[in-house]
Parts: structure tokens; C-alpha cells; sequence
């Protein structure tokens, strides 16, 4: 527990200091939103692509760490589909449940990044960015899907859906660096000084955003909505992610990395999707916050349990 505390001080650490940026040195949203554009599009898929690049594939079980995690989001996802006749009767609405929906699937890959390479280096590295692979497609089809369906004013066509997807850096970053490694294509060490010096900095600008990106308002006072949203998150995803990853397997590092992954609080990308497209965003800013602040303690909990 202590080795696994010590491993996730530093990354609660940025994002606190995110929040004390957000409202000192840097208190203009176009600083943040200039940092956040960066970091999704350039920063965060070199980082992806050069641990694909780097990572010796052979030895990690893919297959299983990327089903485990895949069928586990799977199962959340149709969960709380199943729930939303019996969420509709405690006057949740459309746009509350697609903020309850999005809290309850996405996963912060900031945060899971950080501690994955925190406590396993390398190979904890590449075997999250794996993970990502498995995850993020199903994850953006079902939020945008179930958006579209629930709380958009205009629905989204298919193939709205499928472009936004397809639009996505981070998965188009792990194709690319998935593609290079199983080719073998060789690099020129320009690339790799390059790639390696921006990498250097993703995660912790990253998690510097995420802490910007937190709303401290009416925590003390959290909704029904928001508290489903934070248990399905951060106690029942890592029981569904963990029994799949037994099932198929797992042990050692690769399970702590299932468990890494299903733990972590929500993407604050969520949140720009539901302002998009007509989702309760302040339900799910909270819900965001109140994942981010609460795994500092259940984290450690269900990392120490298979480690």
C-alpha cells in the first residue's frame, strides 16, 4: 500500500497544483484551453505513439489486459442502459443520465498513464497505452451514441458517430504506433530524440489541465446523480474489470494495470462532449470532481489488492 500511495502522491500532486494555477497565475480559460488543445493533439498521441513504438509487445499479455478492460466497459456500459427505466422514476432525466452514463464508462488516460508508469515503468506504460486501444473506440461510440439518443437536440447520424470517432488523435496515435512496432519499421533517432523529449512533458501538462478543469462548487452538497456516477466508477467498474481480468488469467503487474485502468476517475473530455452536445455538463463536472478527489483514497485500495 505505502509503495502504491508513494506511486500516486506525485500525480494528485499536479493536479492539485492545476487548481491552484486555475485560480493564481492562470486564471484565463484561453490559457487553459490552449494547453488542453496542445496536449490533445500533439503532446498526449506522440507520447502514445513512442511507448507503442519502444514496447516489446511479446512479452505483455495484450489480449488479455485490452479484453479484460474492453469487456468491462462493455458491461457497464449495458448496465446502466439497463438502469435508465428505473433512473427515469427518481426523476433523472435524459441529459442527467447521459452525464451519470459518461461518468460511469470513461476513464481518465492522464491519470492511468501517470501511475501505470509510475509503478511498473515501461512495461506498465505501454501495457495502459495498450488498454487504450481496447477502450477508448467503445467508449466514445456508447457516450456520443447514447448523447445522441438522449439528450442531443438534433440526433446524430451513424455516421456522425463513426466520424467522431474516427476523428479521435488518441486512437489514431495508437494505431500508428501499434503499426510501427508490429512492422518494425526503423525510425531515425532525430524522431526518437524529438518524440521522447514531448512525451517528457504530456503527462504532467496533462494532469496540470485536469486539475484546471475541476469544479469545487457544491461538493459538499452532492446529488443522487452525482453519486451514482462516482460508485460506478470507482468501486463497481474495478470489481467488473478485475473478476474479467481473473477470468482471463491475469496476474502480477498486468492486473494491477487492469486494475490501474478501471479505477481511475473520469476523462475531463466528457465534459466538453456533453456541452456539445446538450448533456447535463455541471452534473458531470461534478461527478469529474468528485471522482478525481475520492480516488485519491479508493485507488490505492484496489491497486493494493492485487499487487
Amino acid at each position: 500500500m505505502i509503495v502504491v500511495i508513494a506511486a500516486l502522491v506525485p500525480v494528485f500532486i499536479l493536479i492539485v497544483l492545476g487548481v491552484v494555477l486555475r485560480h493564481s497565475l492562470m486564471r484565463l480559460d484561453t490559457q487553459w484551453h490552449g494547453l488542453e488543445r496542445l496536449t490533445y493533439f500533439v503532446l498526449f498521441p506522440m507520447l502514445l505513439i513512442q511507448t507503442l513504438v519502444k514496447a516489446d509487445l511479446t512479452k505483455v499479455p495484450v489480449a488479455g489486459v485490452g479484453g479484460a478492460l474492453l469487456l468491462s466497459a462493455l458491461a457497464m456500459s449495458l448496465l446502466c442502459l439497463a438502469l435508465r427505466p428505473a433512473l427515469s422514476r427518481l426523476d433523472i432525466d435524459g441529459p442527467a443520465f447521459t452525464s451519470i452514463f459518461q461518468g460511469a464508462t470513461r476513464w481518465q488516460t492522464y491519470v492511468a498513464l501517470s501511475v501505470s508508469a509510475n509503478l511498473y515503468g515501461d512495461v506498465g506504460l505501454a501495457l495502459a497505452s495498450v488498454a487504450m486501444v481496447a477502450i477508448i473506440p467503445l467508449v466514445n461510440v456508447f457516450s456520443v451514441a447514447v448523447l445522441a439518443h438522449y439528450a442531443s437536440p438534433e440526433k446524430q447520424s451513424a455516421r456522425a458517430i463513426v466520424m467522431t470517432v474516427i476523428r479521435n488523435p488518441l486512437i489514431w496515435a495508437c494505431v500508428i504506433g501499434l503499426a510501427i512496432n508490429l512492422l518494425h519499421l526503423p525510425l531515425p533517432k532525430i524522431w526518437h530524440e524529438v518524440a521522447d523529449a514531448l512525451s517528457r512533458s504530456s503527462l504532467a501538462i496533462g494532469l496540470l489541465v485536469t486539475g484546471a478543469g475541476l469544479q469545487l462548487k457544491g461538493l459538499l452538497r452532492p446529488s443522487v446523480s452525482a453519486g451514482l456516477g462516482v460508485t460506478f466508477k470507482l468501486v463497481l467498474m474495478p470489481v467488473l474489470a478485475l473478476v474479467l481480468a481473473a477470468w482471463f488469467g491475469l496476474s502480477g503487474d498486468s492486473l494491477a494495470i487492469v486494475a490501474i485502468c478501471a479505477a481511475v476517475p473520469t476523462s475531463p473530455s466528457a465534459y466538453v462532449l456533453a456541452r456539445q452536445m446538450g448533456g447535463d455538463a455541471p452534473l458531470l463536472a461534478q461527478i469529474i470532481t468528485l471522482q478525481t478527489i475520492l480516488a485519491a483514497i479508493t485507488m490505492p485500495i484496489a491497486i493494493a489488492l492485487v499487487a
